[in-house]
Formats: C-alpha cells, sequence, structure tokens
C-alpha cells in the first residue's frame, strides 16, 4: 500500500485551510431547476457526500452569474436571492461535514443559443459564432452580439455581484472561470477576439478583460479567497494549444501578478501532457509562478503525489473519480479499488 504523505497534508492556500492537498475539480452535471438555475436537494446531497469523503477543496460546478450567462440546460446561477438560499442549504452541508467549498462563477459569453438564456443573443467580445453545438442541447452556437465598452462593465460588475452572493450564500470563496473557450477566455483568445479598441490586440492586451474582472472580485471579497482558471484548450477547440506556450504562461502570470491574484488554477486535459519539449503546463506554471497553483488533469493518485512532491502543484484536483467514487480518498488510502466512471450511468445519477 502506497504512503500519500504529500496528497493527505494538510495545507492553507489563500483563505483557504484545507484538511488535504486535495480538491475535486469543477464538472457541470446540469441538476439544478431549469428555469430558476436553483439546486435541489439532490445536489445538496451530492456535494455533502463528497465533503464527507475527505477532500480538501470542493470547487463547485459553473454557477453563471446572469441569465444571459448561461449555456447548458440545468445549470445553476448565482444572481437571485432564490439561488443564494438554495446554495446556503449546499454550504451548510460542507461546512457540517468539515469541508471547505468555493463557488466557481461562470459566463459562457458565445457558447449559448437564445432558447437557454430567455430570448436574448449571446454575448462574446467579437461577432463570431463558435463551431459546433450546444452540449446537452444539441443546437448550434448562435452568432454574438459584440459587447459595447458599456456591456462589458455591466458584466464586470455582475462577476463582481456573483462573488459577493456566493460569499453571501455561505462559500469560502470563488474560482472565476477564465477557461476552456467561455466568455473569459474568447477575450483571451485571437480566434474570437478580433477588437481593435484596448480589449484587442496581442496577448497581453487581450487579457485586459479578464484582468478587469480579477480586480473587480479581488475588490469585492478579496484576493485571499479568489482563485482563476485558465487553459489553453476550449470546449469548441479541443486540441487548441498556445503556439509558444512558455511565453503564453509567463504572459499570464505577469498578468496575474499585476492585478494581484493569490491562487492560480491552471487547466489541463492530461496533466502529463508536455507543452513544451520536457515540460508540462505545471512544469511551466511553477517557472513563473511561486503561489500556490491547483493543478488538474486527469490524474491518478500516484501522479498527483509525484506532482505535489515536485512541487509544481500544491494542491491536486480529481474530477470523474469522484463522481462515481464520493469515498474517493477513502479508497486511495486503504489501497482499495476505485469503480470506474461510466458516462452512461453516471451522468444520470447523483449516488
Amino acid at each position: 500500500m502506497k504512503d500519500y504523505q504529500k496528497l493527505f497534508e494538510p495545507v492553507k492556500i489563500g483563505a483557504f485551510e484545507l484538511r488535504t492537498r486535495t480538491a475535486m475539480a469543477p464538472m457541470t452535471r446540469s441538476f439544478s431547476d431549469n428555469e430558476t438555475g436553483v439546486v435541489t436537494d439532490d445536489v445538496v446531497e451530492y456535494y455533502r457526500k463528497r465533503a464527507a469523503g475527505g477532500i480538501g477543496l470542493i470547487i463547485t460546478e459553473g454557477t453563471v452569474i446572469s441569465s444571459r450567462a448561461k449555456g447548458n440546460p440545468g445549470v445553476p446561477g448565482i444572481y437571485t436571492q432564490e439561488q443564494i438560499e438554495g446554495w446556503k442549504k449546499v454550504t451548510d452541508a460542507v461546512h457540517q461535514e468539515g469541508g471547505t467549498i468555493a463557488a466557481q462563477i461562470w459566463h459562457v459569453g458565445r457558447l449559448s443559443h437564445p432558447e437557454l438564456i430567455k430570448g436574448q443573443t449571446p454575448e462574446a467580445p467579437s461577432a463570431i459564432a463558435a463551431e459546433g453545438m450546444v452540449p446537452r442541447f444539441r443546437k448550434p452556437y448562435a452568432e454574438p452580439l459584440e459587447l459595447s465598452k458599456e456591456d462589458i462593465n455591466r458584466v464586470v460588475g455582475e462577476y463582481a455581484q456573483a462573488a459577493k452572493n456566493a460569499i453571501e450564500a455561505g462559500f469560502d470563496g470563488v474560482e472565476i472561470h477564465g477557461a476552456h473557450g467561455y466568455l473569459i477566455d474568447q477575450f483571451n483568445s485571437e480566434a474570437s477576439n478580433k477588437r481593435t479598441d484596448e480589449y484587442g490586440g496581442d496577448l497581453a492586451q487581450r487579457l485586459t478583460f479578464m484582468k478587469e474582472v480579477i480586480s473587480a472580485v479581488i475588490d469585492a471579497i478579496g484576493a485571499d479567497k479568489t482563485i482563476i482558471r485558465f487553459s489553453a484548450h476550449k470546449v469548441d477547440a479541443m486540441e487548441y494549444r498556445w503556439e509558444d506556450a512558455d511565453q503564453a504562461i509567463k504572459t499570464f502570470t505577469d498578468a496575474f501578478r499585476e492585478v494581484g491574484v493569490k491562487i492560480i488554477h491552471p487547466s489541463a486535459l492530461d496533466a502529463q501532457e508536455n507543452f513544451a519539449p520536457g515540460r508540462t503546463l505545471y512544469d511551466l506554471a511553477r517557472k513563473y509562478w511561486d503561489g500556490p497553483i491547483i493543478g488538474v488533469g486527469d490524474l491518478t493518485a500516484d501522479q498527483a503525489e509525484a506532482a505535489l512532491e515536485k512541487g509544481i502543484m500544491d494542491v491536486a484536483a480529481f474530477g470523474r473519480p469522484l463522481i462515481s467514487n464520493p469515498d474517493f480518498l477513502e479508497k486511495v488510502k486503504a489501497g482499495r479499488g476505485l469503480e470506474t466512471y461510466e458516462p452512461k450511468t453516471h451522468l444520470v445519477t447523483l449516488k
């Protein structure tokens, strides 16, 4: 039986006091009320069970910041009082089990359809439609409206208000979803951002919107309660990678330092993938970032332990194994086998 000393070690990152160096990665489950965006009692029990299993930090599924931010049926929101009250049941349950929980605040931008957002047109940095279909909805992505500067100010304010709402709902902090081709990442990407104002240009300049969102959230709840997630790959372009990953990571981390970020969550599909010769995303991130790093990417417990020992991650996040094994950590510690994640089974049950 392997002794996972680092994995089960308590750690403090920012304001988060974690009992282990583990996290539950955010995973869209679509189990909330589709009309109201309010989480159900089943969702409460879903998070309670994972907290009871000893996970250090639970990062919720993407939680939308406005009615226009939605891109999947059945996703939760954090912009109405009813939604806030629903989330209080979740945070209470997690805290009763000794857990820590952060809300992932989310705006999908152009990756939506008017029928999902009460007849509104999706919004994005530029009026360019994404290729492909809306997940779980199976209709093509709609052509979005280009955000005006006034609209940008509104959306930045919605992120800040969502963060305040999360704290009111009992969350220990928030993760800003700046990855995977959603709104913030649409500003970051040359494929979806063709603007010629201060929000367009080279990568450093395209990060302006992201920096404004982060600054507003930090002003609202504090840097020690704020995590930023970012990635190269996008749900509408899974194969996309930065042309020069080393320079891209340097540009991102420079921007994070500029606005006072403390905790980053680089997202990789495979944490073992090389983004530069002999260097994973986390090797590159550690090259330029000496603060806390949350790592993710189809990790096994052994891979996570090795990354923690190497120091390229401070917290290792697990996704699908926690869907099929709420007691994932208990099984790892005892050397017991894991139940295999089966999409057909586990996408329709919370158990």
